[in-house]
């Protein structure tokens, strides 16, 4: 078993970063090299602006190539809830804002010629308990009615035909899409550069300040300054910018991928070749590889590390939840076994905008790989004073309270978790 991210592992790397020092003034300068960085880079770039990428690692090492290769498109979770606390103009404007992410995508794969095995493949939501159905059923009727026609209800019955493995129901997302995140990210990176972007690799920013109507930005390989500046990552957000990290929970996600599946264990375990995702508030998520394994995903411990292998539980937990959900690939081998970060916010909504002269986005809260690219063009054109098209503009967004960066609190969220799983 490999302990790296499978993405990572069957992808070619990123092989244009810049060599030289890190130096010069820019137009803009992205922290970041990931799907929200990079998609703002290439957005910035066509339309000539001078663009800088610092990247603390490589392209694509954060929650861009450590992800379970969904793009769900809606809502992660009850748009009746986000219609009750955003109100229903935002509620609406936020779900489509997770289907123009898709066509977003869509789109640019095909202008920048981009092979990443990207197919609308539809995501079911798995009722794991009755009580679920009936709550995904009511949340269903308020989505179809009044945002998404393109979704459908199924039951228990209706399921036999996607899923070797017995669930009360699902709702039905037509629109979702899958693809290979490693091939993608590197692609995005390529198109950047061709369009213009300088991208520095291992050149984490370790300081920051604003002086002469000008932002200043430290790295371990040389400063550089820039008329504006974009943060893009998440939940690998540094300390330097404590403002985001006060609002942002960092959360582990772990993921493992069997060996590739035989046609006959494909047919009794994933027919319907869709992305799907469990009810439970500890659930898990799965899809097929374009090389046929099963990508099987969830929270096997509430961390805010993602370093797995201090942790030689990881892959025998998420191995468990794989047999239960699937008996039949319970002595199935595991090739592969990571971990990432998924930046979630206090309200699991995302955020975009400009604080105290500073972009940013980021806060998917469990949606990033669809939403990140889209929301990151969308900020690249509101840094170039095109109408401003983000959905959670003007939202308010109040720190975590007792949270300065590290996540203390998690252990108990887990264990608050369980106790809702274990009654309803």
């Amino acid at each position: 078993m490999k302990f790296l991210s499978y993405w990572h592992d069957n992808a070619q790397a990123f092989a244009g970063a810049a060599e030289c020092p890190v130096d010069g003034h820019y137009d803009v300068a992205v922290i970041g090299g990931g799907f929200t960085g990079l998609g703002a880079a290439r957005q910035l770039a066509k339309a000539g602006a001078k663009v800088v990428v610092l990247e603390a690692e490589n392209v694509g090492w954060g929650a861009s190539g450590r992800n379970g290769g969904h793009l769900n498109n809606g809502l992660a979770h009850s748009y009746l809830a986000a219609k009750a606390e955003l109100g229903k103009e935002r509620a609406i404007a936020l779900y489509k804002a997770l289907d123009d992410s898709i066509d977003t995508i869509e789109a640019l794969i095909a202008e920048e010629g981009i092979d990443c095995n990207f197919r609308r493949a539809g995501k079911l939501k798995l009722a794991s308990k009755a009580q679920h159905f009936q709550a995904i059923a009511r949340n269903f009727e308020a989505v179809n009615a009044e945002v998404d026609p393109d979704t459908a209800l199924l039951g228990a019955d209706d399921l036999k035909q996607e899923i070797g493995s017995p669930f009360f129901g699902a709702m039905l997302s037509k629109k979702s899409a899958m693809m290979h995140m490693g091939r993608y990210v590197t692609g995005l990176a390529e198109a950047a550069k061709r369009h213009g972007a300088t991208i520095f690799e291992n050149a984490a920013v370790t300081d920051h300040r604003q002086a002469d109507r000008r932002h200043h930005l430290k790295t371990g390989r040389g400063s550089i300054t820039a008329d504006a500046v974009l943060v893009a990552t998440g939940a690998y957000t540094p300390s330097t910018f404590g403002y985001f990290r006060r609002r942002i929970i960092a959360v582990g996600s772990f993921i493992i991928a069997t060996r590739p599946l035989s046609e006959v264990e494909i047919a009794a375990t994933l027919p319907g070749n869709r992305t799907c995702v469990t009810s439970k508030n500890i659930g898990n998520y799965f899809r097929l590889s374009p090389d046929n394994r099963l990508i099987f995903g969830g929270r096997a411990r509430f961390s805010a590390s993602s370093d797995h292998r201090s942790d030689p539980k990881i892959g025998a937990i998420l191995k468990a939840s794989l047999a239960e959900i699937f008996p039949q690939l319970a002595n199935v081998e595991i090739d592969y076994c990571w971990g990432g970060l998924v930046d979630i916010t206090k309200d699991r909504f995302p955020r975009a905008g400009c604080h105290d002269g500073v972009w940013y986005a980021m806060g998917y809260s469990g949606h990033g790989a669809q939403l990140s690219t889209h929301l990151g063009m969308l900020t690249a054109d509101a840094i170039l004073g095109r109408p401003d098209r983000n959905p959670m503009k003007r939202l308010e967004w109040p720190a975590v309270p007792g949270h300065f960066g590290t996540p203390w609190f998690l252990p108990l969220v887990g264990m608050y978790y369980k106790m809702l799983d274990s009654v309803g």
